[in-house]
């Protein structure tokens, strides 16, 4: 017998969309067929205001799965400098749009005293919230062939205490692991999925699964053997695509390896493509 959809929700980041805005990665996502959407959280009003993603997800019928807090380098002045208000307002936006999940990037190593107290106080807003905050896994940033200690309590959540974890495969890339290996060793900790790729290089490429060189496809098929809860969101890079055109047509292909991949044989309960 063929194959069928595993249930796990394929999503679409707003930062696909990049350097177009955040209405249009609703408009993709709804063209393409993605599930829903994550929304990064950044300098795009749109993307910190409740009402306006409310219309967004009313007129493209495209619903939030998940709020990406700008705990970004990029988006450090976005909401303010304090990094817990940031955190709140990010579980705030994600329960106002009935998205269940934050991913949160790791402390800086400057921001000593908020790093002092980050594992105990996600579980504690998580508490509080009743949203998962889900802690993404990092990479060490490399210059002149040194590495560089830039998050605290350390930029590998494998053997910290969090409850939820979010898992990107092109970070994965970055630090030299295996993003089938680090789905296994997060076991029922993996609460959310960053679907991209990478080579290994020391910049963070965020790559189309399958043009890298992580084991994406395994990783995937992983998930549905394990009957994954979260949901899986395509995190692509598509900056120097030469229109919408072009953008679209990777983020295509992106839903197509996520789909293929996520699939479960009904004979088998194995996964991947049947003939």
């Amino acid at each position: 017998m063929g194959a069928v959809e595993s249930g796990i929700p394929v999503g679409l980041s707003t930062s696909c969309s990049y350097p177009e805005s955040t209405t249009a990665a609703f408009e993709i996502a709804s063209r393409l067929g993605y599930d829903g959407v994550e929304v990064l959280v950044w300098t795009d009003p749109v993307s910190q205001d409740a009402a306006a993603l409310h219309r967004l997800v009313d007129h493209y019928g495209v619903p939030v799965l998940s709020v990406h807090a700008p705990t970004l380098l990029l988006t450090q002045g976005t909401w303010g400098r304090d990094p817990w208000g940031k955190l709140e307002k990010s579980a705030e936006l994600a329960a106002s749009l009935g998205a269940g999940t934050v991913v949160v990037h790791p402390p800086f190593r400057w921001q000593r005293e908020y790093a002092a107290g980050f594992v105990a106080g996600i579980e504690a807003l998580e508490d509080r919230t009743g949203v998962t905050m889900a802690v993404e896994n990092m990479f060490p940033w490399r210059a002149r062939g040194r590495e560089l200690v830039m998050y605290a309590p350390g930029w590998d959540p494998t053997h910290l205490g969090y409850r939820n974890l979010t898992l990107d495969y092109s970070h994965a890339a970055t630090s030299g692991q295996d993003c089938a290996e680090l789905t296994r060793a997060f076991g029922d900790r993996l609460a959310h999925v960053h679907l991209c790729d990478g080579t290994g290089s020391a910049k963070d490429e965020h790559l189309v699964p399958g043009d890298g060189s992580q084991p994406v496809a395994e990783a995937l098929n992983e998930l549905a053997r394990n009957g994954f809860r979260g949901t899986v969101v395509a995190e692509v890079n598509t900056r120097k695509a030469k229109g919408r055109r072009a953008r679209e047509v990777a983020l295509a292909r992106t839903l197509e390896f996520a789909r293929t991949h996520l699939a479960v044989t009904e004979t088998t309960g194995t996964t991947g493509v049947t003939s």
